[in-house]
């Protein structure tokens, strides 16, 4: 009778092991098998980290293998397992891998198979064909587009962390890592108050020193002694945690009625304001997003207030980016002066200290939530709504919107929310946040997140002129080589233009993004189609740019880049072209630990091993 051999390895994370019985049935062209009890005498079978191996005899040929089944039953209590992947020896010594990466809750069971990445079209047997829809039409249900906030993109449909499908909630290690985080946030909250108690305002800025956990490292030392200087406040709006914002300045708006004769004390050319314009060596912030934006009202014994900051910035001859007007708010008039380095130093201060709030606001609900988060959240509902296991381009995100969902859920609950973190902490809570998002979603365009295009539109493109934008240096080149295996891989699968423009499966999952996600808008530029192979790595780099490099540009990420810990490819060609792709951001990573070496204030956080997979790793 045919004896095959059947390795099964088990997660490592915390509570990945069970106790509950576990039977395998194998599917063939030719038949199926009865189920069999992985079990082995006076041994503990399954145990987290194990990779445990059976011999399972079946009564006649089943014929080259398709699927294997996986079920659970109770033993004492219902014990969730993780299943990384079963490896099946064949009767004639060939190995055939199937890759899992899944939870098996409750009497549950799961049907896995092999690793080789396939589209549609290539499943012409028709039990392949009906577990490629039935995953579809289960995942479908599981993953169900809900409208938390008017104009929002839309996120999952669950109230909390808990209702999220097991599969994308947090393993227990990444719950713990959440909840201290945001216990320590809440700590560090509850210090502020207690100072506010006893302290009715500060006496000095020494006293900022006060309400800062002490971060030891090169940057926040740097910029903690040297945040009130002009040269610092203008680095950071290049290199500083949203480098998204500055542009160059190709007309004086006329709702910032400022004069060559205000700023010529900081003009280093002998060249009128207008002409220094013309000569690309103006840059402009406009903080138009936040007039009107409602203040913090939740707390009646705290007044709140926002300004909505026009920054006026100039390129000196020593190439440093400095600031050289400030007017707080968008309509100009007695109430509203421009402020210039020539006031009084508190004053000029004191506006650099509203721009610089002003950024913060922006920074964390636009910047980083909404063109990071929510976008990739949407990005990866889609994945898993229109996308099955075997295709290969869930193959390739998938590391990209791990936990993603889960910890965008874990924010609704607890940071976002009514009565959350940003209500208790922020200018904008209380609704003012929301506001925002609203406005934002009129300018996230397709085009916005496609790197060198964001950067060309902004008009600070040129590396000769705008030199120490290392944020752009060093995003041009992550997003270059991200693209160029996005490219292989794509040509792996794909022949011609024509094999993507007739996957069904991928032209769903695009037009998800755009219906959903995007709320349907013509005017996001977000595609309802991809139609050639270059039009799809470009799409596939801007989900993996975005979810990775600028995220971590603008949350100062920690892992890794280019690493796939969950093996979910087993071609050989695709494994090599990951190789590649690890060397090529290997050789990036050298680049930029060359540039930094003699820098006293180094720019590291787009080097690929500093750079997350995800938003939420």
């Amino acid at each position: 009778m045919p004896s095959y051999t059947v390795t099964v390895a088990t997660g490592s994370q915390w509570f990945a092991g069970t106790d509950d019985y576990i039977y395998l049935s194998l599917v063939g062209l030719a038949g199926c098998s009865e189920k069999h009890l992985l079990d082995k005498p006076f041994y503990n079978d399954f145990e987290r980290g194990a990779v445990d191996s059976y011999d399972v005899t079946v009564d006649e040929e089943l014929g080259e293998i398709q699927l294997v089944k996986i079920e659970k039953r109770k033993y004492w209590l219902h014990d969730d397992w993780y299943l990384k992947y079963i490896t099946l020896k064949t009767p004639l010594g060939d190995y055939i891998e199937f890759p899992c990466y899944r939870w098996i809750t409750g009497e549950g069971e799961i049907v896995l198979r092999d690793g080789r990445a396939r589209l549609a079209r290539d499943d012409q047997i028709h039990l392949l064909k009906q577990h490629r829809r039935k995953e579809l039409e289960t995942r479908q249900k599981q993953y169900r587009w809900m409208e938390w906030n008017p104009g929002f993109p839309l996120s999952i449909d669950a109230k909390c962390h808990r209702d999220l499908p097991r599969d994308i909630q947090f393993d227990s290690e990444k719950g713990v890592d959440f909840i201290l985080n945001y216990s320590k946030a809440m700590e560090n909250l509850f210090i502020n108050r207690f100072m506010h108690m006893f302290q009715s305002s500060w006496s000095d800025f020494a006293d900022f020193e006060k309400i800062f956990v002490k971060i030891s490292n090169t940057i926040s030392e740097r910029v903690m002694k040297r945040w009130q200087e002009d040269v610092m406040f203008g680095y950071q709006f290049l290199n500083g945690c949203n480098p998204v914002l500055i542009r160059r300045c190709t007309q004086l708006p006329e709702k910032l009625p400022v004069t060559t004769e205000m700023v010529e004390c900081s003009l280093e050319r002998q060249l009128s304001l207008e002409e220094e314009v013309q000569q690309g060596n103006i840059f402009i912030v406009d903080f138009e997003l936040l007039d009107g934006i409602d203040a913090n009202k939740t707390d009646p014994c705290t007044l709140q207030f926002l300004a909505a900051p026009i920054c006026l910035l100039y390129k000196n001859l020593a190439n440093k980016i400095v600031p050289i007007a400030i007017q707080l708010n968008q309509v100009p008039g007695d109430e509203n002066p421009i402020f210039l380095p020539s006031d009084a130093k508190y004053d000029w201060l004191l506006a650099k200290i509203w721009v610089r709030s002003s950024d913060f606001h922006v920074h964390q609900t636009i910047t980083h939530l909404l063109r990071t988060h929510l976008v990739s959240e949407v990005f990866g509902i889609a994945m898993y709504r229109q996308l099955p296991a075997v295709h290969p381009i869930f193959k390739l995100l998938v590391a990209h919107v791990r936990f993603t969902i889960a910890i965008n859920t874990k924010a609704r609950e607890q940071l976002i929310c009514e009565y959350g973190l940003f209500d208790k902490a922020n200018a904008t809570g209380g609704g003012g946040h929301v506001q925002m998002v609203q406005r934002a979603m009129q300018d996230l365009t397709y085009t916005s997140l496609c790197f060198p295009d964001a950067i060309k539109a902004r008009g600070m493109d040129s590396k000769e002129d705008i030199p120490n934008y290392f944020y752009r240096d060093d995003g041009l080149l992550v997003w270059e080589a991200i693209k160029t295996f996005t490219a292989e891989v794509v040509g792996i699968y794909y022949e011609s233009d024509r094999v993507v423009e007739e996957d069904q499966e991928l032209q769903d999952f695009v037009k998800d993004v755009y219906v959903y996600g995007m709320r349907g808008k013509k005017a996001s530029g977000f595609p309802k189609s991809l139609k050639s192979r270059e039009k799809l790595s470009e799409y596939l780099t801007v989900v993996i740019f975005t979810a990775s490099a600028q995220h971590a540009a603008v949350n100062f990420g920690q892992l890794f880049l280019g690493m796939y810990p969950e093996e979910h490819f087993i071609e050989k060609s695709v494994k090599e072209a990951m190789a590649r792709f690890r060397k090529n951001l290997e050789v990036i990573v050298g680049t930029i630990a060359e540039r930094n070496k003699n820098k006293k204030l180094p720019y590291y956080y787009l080097s690929p091993d500093r750079i997350p997979n995800s938003v939420a790793i």
